[in-house]
C-alpha cells in the first residue's frame, strides 16, 4: 500500500488471524498467529486443486482506529521463474491514501479539499501532504522498486 507500517494491522484468512505482536496483551494477539513466522506459501496453496478453481481471499485491516479494510484475492499461481527473486506488481490503480489521513471519511475530505483551492482546509492539507496529491496516480515502476527492497 505504501504506508509506513506504523499502525496495528491484521491479516485474516477464514477464521485464522495473523498479527504482528506488539506486546500489548491484547486478546486478539493471544488468539492469533505471529505474522512474522508465516510465509504466504504456508497459507495459499502453490497449485490449483484438482478440477477446481484457484481463488483464495485474505482480509487485511490496517490502522484499527482508521480501519482501512482490504480484500486481497489470489486468483492464480504462476509457475516459478528462477530469475524472478522478488514479487512483481503487474497492474494497479489509484494512489495510496496518506498515512494518518483519518480513514475512508478523512480521505474523502482530504481529496475534496486538495481539489478545491477555495476549500477551507486546502492550504493546510497541501502543506501536510508536501504539495499536490493526485488520487488517480499510480506508479507501477515505483511499486515494483519498493517490492524489490523487501
Amino acid at each position: 500500500m505504501g504506508w509506513t507500517d506504523s499502525h496495528l494491522h491484521m491479516f485474516q484468512m477464514g477464521p485464522v488471524r495473523f498479527v504482528y505482536p506488539y506486546q500489548t496483551g491484547d486478546l486478539l494477539e493471544m488468539t492469533a498467529i505471529d505474522s512474522r513466522k508465516v510465509k504466504l506459501a504456508h497459507i495459499v496453496p502453490l497449485q490449483r486443486p484438482f478440477r477446481g478453481e484457484f481463488r483464495h481471499v485474505i482480509e487485511y485491516e490496517y490502522d484499527y482506529g482508521d480501519s482501512w479494510r482490504h480484500e486481497i484475492a489470489f486468483e492464480d499461481v504462476l509457475p516459478p521463474d528462477p530469475k524472478q527473486k522478488t514479487p512483481t506488481c503487474t497492474d494497479g490503480a489509484r494512489a495510496c491514501p496518506p498515512e494518518d489521513v483519518g480513514g475512508v471519511g478523512g480521505y474523502e475530505n482530504f481529496v475534496e479539499a486538495m481539489k478545491d483551492a477555495s476549500h477551507p482546509e486546502h492550504d493546510e492539507y497541501k502543506e501536510w501532504a508536501d504539495g499536490d496529491f493526485d488520487p488517480e496516480a499510480f506508479d507501477l515502476d515505483a511499486v515494483n522498486l519498493r517490492l524489490k527492497g523487501l
